[in-house]
C-alpha cells in the first residue's frame, strides 16, 4: 500500500491531534508512518515489532521525516507492559493487518486494551471476506470484530472505511474505544 492510501485510510478512522499511540505489529512501518502524519505535531508512536531490522529502517524513515517514533522489539502477544508505561495510559493503539497472526486474539486483546486510558481508541485494518491462508491465517470479518471488541469490553466497532484488497475480499478500517 502506498503511504497516501494508508493515510487517507487511518484518517477516516483517528482524529487529528498530538497524542501517544502504540502501532503494534508495525511491520515496515507503513501505517504508523501514516498514523504519525494524521496525528500530527505533538504526537509520539511506540512502534512494535519481533523484527529489530525493519524497525531500525522505521526509525530511520522517520527520522528524516521528524516524526516521533520509538522502536520496541517485541512480541506484542507477549508484551506485559505498555510501551509508554510512565505515562497515564495510551490515547490509541493501531492493528494494521496484524491480530490475524493471533490464534487468541480475544485474549490479546483484552489485555491490551488495559493499556489504554479510558476513551482510548484501538484502530483495527483487516480483511473482510478472506479465507484463512498463511498471510491471513485467523481472518477477522466484521462479524469477528464485534465478538472481539465485546470480549475486551471495547465500545461497539464502528467501520469507517473499505477498499477492493489485492489479494481477496476487502481491507477495511474500524475502531472502538475503551470506556472504562
Amino acid at each position: 500500500m502506498k503511504p497516501d492510501e494508508a493515510q487517507h485510510l487511518l484518517a477516516s478512522a483517528v482524529t487529528p491531534a498530538p497524542a501517544t499511540w502504540a502501532d503494534l505489529g508495525a511491520g515496515d512501518g507503513t501505517f504508523t508512518l501514516a498514523l504519525a502524519h494524521v496525528l500530527g505535531a505533538g504526537s509520539h508512536i511506540y512502534a512494535v515489532d519481533r523484527d529489530a531490522r525493519v524497525l531500525r529502517t522505521l526509525e530511520e524513515r522517520a527520522s528524516k521525516q521528524e516524526l516521533n517514533i520509538s522502536s520496541v522489539v517485541g512480541d506484542f502477544t507477549t508484551l506485559v507492559d505498555s510501551p509508554g508505561s510512565g505515562t497515564s495510559g495510551l490515547d490509541g493503539l493501531l492493528f494494521a493487518n496484524s491480530l490475524h497472526y493471533v490464534s487468541d486474539a480475544a485474549v490479546v486483546l483484552t489485555r491490551l486494551v488495559k493499556w489504554l486510558r479510558p476513551g482510548g481508541r484501538v484502530v483495527f485494518i483487516e480483511y473482510d471476506r478472506r479465507r484463512a491462508s498463511l498471510w491471513v491465517p485467523y481472518p477477522i470479518d466484521a462479524a469477528m470484530l464485534l465478538r472481539l471488541c465485546e470480549a475486551a469490553g471495547l465500545s461497539r466497532p464502528s467501520t469507517t472505511a473499505r477498499r477492493p484488497s489485492d489479494y481477496g475480499g476487502e481491507i477495511y478500517v474500524a475502531y472502538a474505544e475503551r470506556s472504562s
